[in-house]
């Protein structure tokens, strides 16, 4: 390996002998994910601000530039660097962002390209922070790049990994849609006000190492060895849009057990919780005891031991979900039914959203506890857009064997619906809607680790598109982002990110 490449734990070491002599640093942060004439002149431009030139980069695992990125791994990344006579030192950063980089490296000079000096390329918006980190260390900004070159643009038309169907859909979506149109109307989110309203549950991931079979009785013996509490159902949805909409609310039924307590603080935004809590009502956990975690590879799951009330919310309960209901729907532009069958959604709760929401969306969820029960079609008469997926669909024809385009347009014609998704995971996303037809997309994510969740995250992003009337092409693509994310999240764990998918857009689209 080339003594240019440092780790990180030993970056700022190398930099103070480099700094020997007064000599003057210089330090360009980045991916670097395939070096063009654009990167030689940014790193040249940049060396001749000072006496040496040190490069960092992102390591892949932080990279949000949307599926199959890094193209190439840290090393490869790091030795082409290292290649460049310009380039002094070099170290990947174990770090999502640029701040711990600057504070190792104290750079007399820290240069960005000239993109960002009117903040237009500063998508995660961490320039600010990146700013003050370098002016704490004595160092100052400049900006270089006289000539602009983009990886993401070269890796899609010269090394191009998607399918001929994705690259179509993506070069649809460009014609009317360029990167700072898409950036906009993502921002452009942040002033709905949306309510979810819907099972809460919490997924708890018990996980244990399989230790045999026991001598007498021929069970399964597990040694346990760690257990986390995670956000599901409707919360999860809930930190989904967060991410987006500032102004989400959640309304849901909730026990009042303390541990409870302690996450919702945790987790809500002040004045964003409007859910009902009752003595007498048991808070939803589902409980999925698991394998140690593998690195790339799938999350391997046990079995699943689910705590609920079987009858659902209390009499009492209902009236006050209504009280509140009537209070703040008048007030919200969109109102998003996570309806998972535990209860919440009572005929009455039901009738008065399909009554009066503004703008009505409805995720009715099939699982192990209402299998066959709870139904898009037989539980609900209006959802002005909705998505469910192929196992629902089947239960809601009736039919083993169906022609999805036909049977989507058919239950969004009983439903009134102007937009309908019907999600087949790892085959592909169909969207449809009364103006432009049905189109297909995909599914973006490279490697799975855990796929629940993913059609969470895809009706949060399909929410918010609908919302502000986007193209069909365009939230469909935002909504298989999101699911992209969500599967390489262990149930829940944290929500999607709204840099990492607006990054993923603006490389597939740009």
């Amino acid at each position: 390996m080339s003594t240019k490449i440092q780790s990180f734990p030993h970056l700022a070491d190398a930099v103070k002998k480099l700094r020997g002599g007064g000599r003057r640093i210089v330090h360009c942060h980045g991916t670097f994910d395939l070096i063009h004439p654009g990167h030689i002149s940014h790193f040249e431009e940049a060396k001749a601000k000072g006496d040496a030139l040190v490069v960092t980069l992102t390591a892949g695992k932080y990279v949000k530039k949307g599926p199959g990125r890094p193209f190439f791994n840290d090393h490869h990344r790091a030795k082409f660097l290292a290649a460049l006579a310009c380039v002094d030192l070099v170290a990947v950063v174990p770090f999502p962002a640029a701040k711990e980089a600057i504070e190792a490296v104290r750079p007399d000079i820290y240069c960005k390209g000239m993109e960002y000096k009117d903040r237009t390329g500063d998508v995660s918006g961490k320039l600010s922070e990146d700013i003050r980190a370098v002016r704490s260390g004595g160092g100052r900004v400049a900006y270089v790049g006289s000539v602009v070159f983009s990886s993401s643009k070269l890796l899609r038309d010269g090394l191009e990994t998607r399918s001929e169907a994705l690259t179509q859909l993506c070069t649809s979506i460009s014609k009317h849609t360029s990167a700072a149109k898409l950036r906009l109307a993502v921002e452009g989110f942040r002033d709905l006000k949306i309510l979810v309203v819907g099972d809460i549950i919490f997924d708890r991931y018990s996980t244990v190492a399989i230790q045999g079979l026991t001598s007498k009785n021929r069970i399964i013996s597990c040694r346990f060895m760690k257990e986390e509490t995670q956000c599901g159902g409707a919360l999860a949805v809930y930190r989904h849009l967060l991410q987006f909409a500032p102004r989400t609310q959640l309304l849901g039924a909730l026990g009042t057990e303390s541990w409870v307590s302690q996450l919702m603080a945790r987790t809500i935004k002040r004045g964003g919780n409007l859910s009902v809590r009752n003595p007498d009502y048991v808070s939803i956990v589902k409980q999925r005891f698991v394998d140690p975690r593998m690195d790339g590879k799938e999350l391997s799951k046990l079995f699943s031991v689910n705590y609920l009330r079987e009858d659902g919310i209390t009499p009492a309960m209902e009236k006050e979900v209504l009280r509140r209901l009537r209070k703040v729907v008048p007030k919200t532009d969109v109102i998003l039914i996570m309806d998972f069958g535990h209860g919440l959604l009572t005929p009455a709760i039901r009738d008065y959203l399909q009554k009066n929401a503004r703008f009505l969306i409805v995720n009715c969820q099939t699982n192990s506890n209402n299998f066959a029960f709870n139904l898009i079609n037989r539980r609900y008469r209006r959802a002005d857009a909705f998505a469910l997926d192929s196992a629902e669909m089947h239960l809601a024809v009736g039919a083993k064997r169906i022609v999805f385009e036909k049977e989507l347009k058919k239950l969004a014609r009983s439903l009134r619906a102007k937009y309908a998704w019907l999600t087949q995971g790892s085959v592909e996303t169909l969207g449809w809607n009364s103006q432009e037809g049905f189109v297909r997309c995909e599914p973006l994510a490279k490697t799975v680790v855990d796929t629940v969740g993913a059609g969470d995250a895809f009706i949060s992003m399909a929410t918010l598109g609908v919302a502000r009337r986007l193209p069909l092409d365009l939230t469909t693509l935002l909504g298989q982002l999101a699911g992209a994310e969500a599967v390489n999240i262990v149930g829940n764990e944290r929500p999607i990110s709204k840099t990492s998918l607006l990054k993923g857009a603006m490389s597939l689209i740009g």
